[in-house]
């Protein structure tokens, strides 16, 4: 069973993983965006952390829903509204639950992907975040380190095609052999999922 500490620790490794990563997120974002991904999101988690650290929500959702309104009101940019969405949706999705079963998040975690693409109007093959988070999400069943797996096979798959969403997608076809940041940025917290899991 998953608890809030879980969900705790899932951010805060998020957030170290997000300030390690910075740097190289920036550098993918230079060529096909506004090269501020990398600072955006370690602002955003950043201050999700240290609102964690300040207040203890004592159910799952009650964790996500609190980490996304803080995306939402401190990062710039389309990378806020997206993961804020993604994690109030899940959250919202998981209810007023103490402790949920794996089964229960990869449902959640579903609910909130699907609210990410709703939002972005982005689909598998679009070269967005959507291209690390859905195969996540189907792989989920197999344990977080399948999902790790596939989140970070999904980015590195975006390298070769054109951005149809996004602020990539104005360079057309001089997107192409650039690897999306956003489908990187999502890999780093699937990434942190299965670390904590301890997979």
């Amino acid at each position: 069973m998953l608890d809030a500490d879980f969900f705790r620790r899932w951010m805060t490794a998020t957030a170290v993983s997000v300030d390690r990563e910075a740097e190289r997120l920036t550098a993918l974002d230079s060529p096909i965006g506004d090269a501020d991904h990398g600072s955006n999101l370690q602002r955003g988690f950043t201050a999700v952390a240290a609102t964690l650290e300040k207040e203890s929500p004592d159910t799952p959702g009650a964790v996500l829903t609190l980490a996304g309104r803080r995306l939402i009101s401190t990062v710039g940019g389309a990378s806020g509204p997206l993961y804020g969405t993604l994690l109030r949706r899940t959250g919202k999705a998981l209810g007023e639950a103490g402790e949920v079963t794996e089964e229960q998040f990869a449902v959640a975690l579903r609910e909130g992907v699907d609210a990410v693409m709703t939002l972005g109007g982005a689909a598998p093959g679009d070269k967005t975040m959507i291209d690390a988070l859905v195969p996540a999400v189907d792989a989920l069943g197999a344990g977080f380190a399948a999902a790790r797996a596939a989140a970070e096979e999904g980015a590195l798959a975006t390298t070769p095609l054109q951005a149809r969403k996004g602020r990539a997608s104005y360079l057309g076809e001089r997107s192409i052999g650039h690897q999306d940041p956003g489908a990187t940025s999502a890999s780093l917290l699937v990434a942190a999922l299965a670390e904590v899991a301890g997979e």
